[in-house]
């Protein structure tokens, strides 16, 4: 599989503490935005350098920085915002778009709401964050919405992934890599990850 799954202790510490039903929002809101920050060291972790002529308090050199790489996060509504906070304390010029998607209950199948992203889509690499890859139906839809806009280079990250979501992205779209923090067991009869941690925009933002 297409799955980057990242083992920092960390991260697997902090997730760990998301699981737990005890966890109220306050706290899984923190936790999340400080794993986003941590995965985003290691999305990040290609980007392109230049040299660059710096004057410190004693002399010249040369130094590096990011080479006007245009970046783009994609939180997938609702539970997506929750991931964009920490990546723009990593990134803070960084555009944000975002895409509205609700899973039908009935047939699990991704339905489309809200669309809105930065004009310059084709110059841009584009983070799609959504904490949970379940079915994989949303996002695999909403990284074909990018493509039918003219994004070019898209990668996905996601919190915990099952094992059906990553095979439907990597079907659908293998020239995106899957980043998470998590790879689960599998999906319960109603299209829930295994161990899992619940509802993410339910525990995100307080509501049932």
């Amino acid at each position: 599989m297409n799955v980057n799954v990242m083992t920092h202790p960390l991260i697997q510490h902090k997730v760990t503490l998301m699981r737990s039903v005890e966890t109220g929002s306050k706290d899984f809101r923190q936790l999340l935005d400080e794993i986003t920050l941590l995965m985003g060291y290691e999305i990040t972790r290609d980007l392109p350098l230049e040299d660059v002529d710096v004057q410190t308090p004693l002399v010249k050199m040369v130094g590096k920085r990011i080479a006007g790489k245009k970046l783009g996060i994609v939180p997938i509504l609702r539970a997506g915002l929750g991931m964009v906070h920490g990546m723009l304390d990593l990134i803070p010029t960084a555009k944000v778009g975002h895409i509205g998607l609700y899973r039908d209950p009935e047939t699990l199948k991704p339905v489309e709401y809200y669309c809105k992203l930065p004009s310059d889509i084709a110059e841009r690499t584009f983070i799609v964050t959504d904490p949970m890859l379940a079915t994989g139906g949303s996002a695999s839809a909403a990284i074909t919405l990018l493509k039918e806009k003219g994004a070019k280079h898209i990668q996905l990250m996601c919190l915990v992934a099952a094992p059906e979501g990553v095979e439907v992205v990597n079907k659908n779209h293998p020239d995106v890599t899957i980043f998470v923090a998590a790879l689960d067991e599998c999906l319960n009869e109603h299209g829930y990850i295994l161990p899992g941690l619940g509802d993410a925009g339910d525990r995100i933002f307080g509501t049932k």
